[in-house]
């Protein structure tokens, strides 16, 4: 009886990451999935769960045989639902915002976007971005205090404020409530008045 070979998932695994741009640390968090098992497999050391390979699938944007052979069978008319409960989200690093990744994995050198849940007097800080960032906030519920090296203002429900990352930039939520918006960050490529990236401090 013949004997089947394995796919050898770690080579595409790894080729797929770097077509997105993406390093291990990326698609860690994407995926939930830890930096060091990532590595393994992708040496071909470690042998993924159908758990760990459908986060995976979910975070690259592909599916399952485009993981496991290299060829992909998806139809473009197709609408691919991610449950709430996978949704990747990382922390400010004072833990006093959450960030809810909304973009797909192959779009993340082009545009990214988030959902941010503050706590109460939650914030969230970042480091300048590359030349040609924007950001484009639109809040939710309560009111955000945006401001960077050259400006500030208030953005309460409803209004979206738009702002150069170039420089450092803070969020801060302000009032008698926790604040709820939609972070928008375009690369400079992006751009006609549109761009820019984040990067959580």
């Amino acid at each position: 009886m013949k004997q089947l070979t394995p796919p050898e998932i770690g080579p595409r695994l790894q080729a797929l990451r770097k077509e997105r741009k993406l390093t291990l640390a990326d698609l860690s968090v994407m995926a939930g999935v830890s930096r060091s098992i990532l590595s393994e497999i992708e040496r071909g050391n470690a042998n993924p769960t159908y758990g760990t390979l459908w986060h995976l699938t979910q975070a690259l944007g592909v599916n399952l045989d485009c993981l496991m052979g290299g060829v992909t069978n998806e139809r473009t008319d197709q609408i691919h639902l991610l449950p709430g409960n996978l949704t990747p989200t990382i922390r400010s690093p004072d833990g006093t915002c959450t960030l809810q990744i909304l973009a797909p994995a192959g779009m993340i050198a082009l545009i990214e976007w988030y959902l941010l849940n503050f706590d109460l007097n939650g914030k969230l800080e970042s480091e300048a971005h590359s030349p040609g960032t924007m950001e484009h906030l639109h809040c939710l519920e309560g009111e955000i205090h945006v401001s960077n090296t050259a400006s500030q203002t208030v953005v309460r429900a409803g209004e979206t404020a738009r702002y150069s990352a170039e420089v450092p930039h803070c969020l801060t939520s302000i009032g008698s409530q926790p604040a709820k918006a939609f972070l928008v960050v375009a690369f400079a490529g992006v751009n006609g008045g549109f761009g820019s990236n984040l990067r959580p401090k």
